[in-house]
């Protein structure tokens, strides 16, 4: 299964979704960047409250794109300890990164919510979406930053993923929908004929297209 785009993704990802049409009308929370065009579509298919859940990636400093750790905004924190120390990251580059990611954290947040306050999430059915999974990490981080919060349902729904990834997030909430898990997974980007970078101005699109009209 290849993907257009995340556009594309996010209209597939939907109608594996149909379920949740009905009342009560879900939280549809994407992961920025590359998740809220996805959410967004999903979001426009059942008539869900789009929004989006800052997580920041820790990518390893001389390949960042991949994984070994994230956090989110309540000081959630996830590291993969046996690939840290594995690669000889030191606790001084360690820090210096995840102080470096929780300001970048921070100011995405603003960005994207600016005054707008945050949705609730007690008691609410919660779809998260990303673009897909590959070491899991940002979305390890999420869920567990989102359990604190005590969802009414937690559920995840992404169009591709690695397998052993999926395993250990389907674990961890009430429900995983995904549309592909290839065998030869090696990034998200391969399963997409477009993958080019979100942007933040893309993202505030996205969400005033969704917000209520006054």
């Amino acid at each position: 299964m290849l993907f257009k785009d995340r556009h594309d993704a996010g209209r597939h990802l939907a109608m594996a979704l149909t379920e949740y049409r009905h009342p009560p009308t879900p939280l549809i929370l994407g992961l920025p960047r590359g998740g809220v065009p996805v959410a967004f579509e999903v979001a426009q298919a059942l008539g869900g409250e789009l929004d989006v859940f800052v997580v920041r990636k820790l990518g390893v400093p001389w390949h960042p794109e991949f994984a070994m750790g994230a956090i989110a905004g309540n000081g959630v924190c996830i590291l993969h300890h046996e690939l840290i120390a594995g690669l000889g990251v030191t606790q001084e580059r360690l820090d210096t990164l995840i102080a470096h990611e929780t300001r970048e954290l921070h100011r995405r947040e603003q960005a994207y919510r600016g005054q707008r306050p945050r949705p609730r999430i007690a008691g609410r059915r919660v779809i998260i979406v990303d673009d897909g999974l590959a070491t899991g990490a940002t979305m390890r981080a999420a869920v567990e930053a989102l359990k604190e919060q005590a969802p009414g349902e937690l559920i995840v729904a992404i169009p591709v993923a690695a397998a052993d990834s999926l395993n250990e997030i389907e674990a961890t909430v009430d429900r995983i929908i995904c549309l592909h898990t290839p065998e030869d997974f090696m990034a998200v980007g391969q399963w997409y004929q477009r993958f080019s970078q979100t942007s933040d101005q893309e993202v505030l699109a996205l969400l005033e297209r969704t917000l209520p009209s006054h």
